[in-house]
């Protein structure tokens, strides 16, 4: 299976892990990832759910980190799109890597929230879950067609703490400067967790170059999530992808641009295994990198990555963004900031 896969991917892949994990990389692409939901808490309790689906021939099985969530044992994931509990949004299919950021995130009920990329709304969904529909959540993307799914889902779930807004992430601080309590920042990114040899359109875009250039556009969605974070606030960034560039890397980048002005928290979900980040990827990266944490691929994760960070200090009064992240409308605004 692994010429199937670019040839730069592959040595990556090898300089990232070790034979051992290179391996079991290879071997957890090469399968379907088993069937993975959650229950939607604010329409059926998990016991309740688990309780309906055994009374239609479904057995599952929980997961010890987290009591909504389920892997699917006996069938396939069409027969369970086809049960009246997902038509009513009792549950909703989602991969357990994916469910992790907003576990990390820990949103409470009344608090202001912000999801800065979220459509299709698997995050967006989880968090209001998690607050119990109350408080308020900013659920925002830049794709107009995605946010029509966003809108799908969180009508389908029951999600009414949620307003949905259409602003470039790397300039939405203006609108919300420092006013959320928590922000998660679930970014664009090459999506190398889900690549599977046997299916080419999972790859046939990768490429190194698309990684330096989505890194970029990382950095600058984080460090607008940042600013419009309230000091003493919350902010998670994931992605679905393995690439230190996009992971690491961005994390990297914060820390030098913004000083003492933030702190990485250590990442423990009792139950769960995952792997620090790693602080060396062709240079050295600030020590404090390690505290981030990589979802090793298996047959019922995709990889992984989430980073944890508490805000210290302001940061509005930093130096003015690249040109090209700029907002006609707002450069005056924008002056006053980076």
């Amino acid at each position: 299976m692994n010429k199937e896969l670019p040839e730069q991917f592959i040595k990556r892949l090898q300089q990232m892990y070790t034979p051992a994990e290179f391996a079991q990389v290879i071997r957890a692409m090469s399968h379907l990832p088993q069937t993975t939901f959650r229950a939607n808490t604010l329409r059926i309790m998990a016991d309740a759910l688990q309780k309906q689906l055994e009374q239609e021939g479904f057995t599952m099985e929980s997961i010890p980190w987290y009591t909504d969530a389920f892997v699917l044992t006996n069938k396939s994931l069409r027969e369970l799109t086809e049960t009246q509990s997902y038509a009513q949004g009792l549950l909703y299919i989602q991969n357990l890597s994916s469910m992790i950021p907003a576990l990390v995130l820990d949103p409470k009920p009344d608090e202001m929230v912000l999801d800065l990329t979220a459509a299709p709304g698997s995050k967006t969904t989880q968090i209001a879950t998690l607050m119990n529909n109350t408080g308020k959540i900013v659920a925002n993307d830049i794709s107009r067609p995605r946010l029509y799914k966003l809108h799908a889902n969180l009508k389908m779930y029951g999600v009414t703490n949620t307003i949905v807004a259409n602003i470039p992430g790397q300039t939405l601080w203006e609108k919300y400067p420092e006013q959320f309590d928590k922000t998660i920042v679930d970014a664009p990114c090459t999506m190398e967790g889900r690549i599977r040899p046997a299916e080419p359109k999972t790859y046939k875009d990768w490429s190194v170059k698309k990684i330096r250039d989505l890194a970029i556009r990382q950095q600058y969605l984080l460090r607008s999530a940042v600013s419009a974070t309230k000091v003493g606030g919350t902010i998670v960034y994931s992605t679905c992808t393995l690439s230190p560039e996009e992971n690491e890397g961005v994390i990297n980048w914060l820390l030098k641009k913004e000083g003492d002005a933030i702190r990485i928290e250590p990442i423990e979900i009792p139950g769960l295994v995952m792997q620090q980040g790693i602080t060396f990827w062709n240079k050295d990266f600030n020590p404090e990198v390690s505290k981030t944490r990589r979802i090793f691929p298996t047959e019922s994760f995709e990889g992984f990555f989430v980073a944890k960070i508490t805000k210290l200090k302001s940061t509005l009064n930093l130096k003015q963004l690249p040109d090209k992240y700029s907002n006609r409308r707002s450069r005056s605004t924008k002056k006053k900031h980076f």
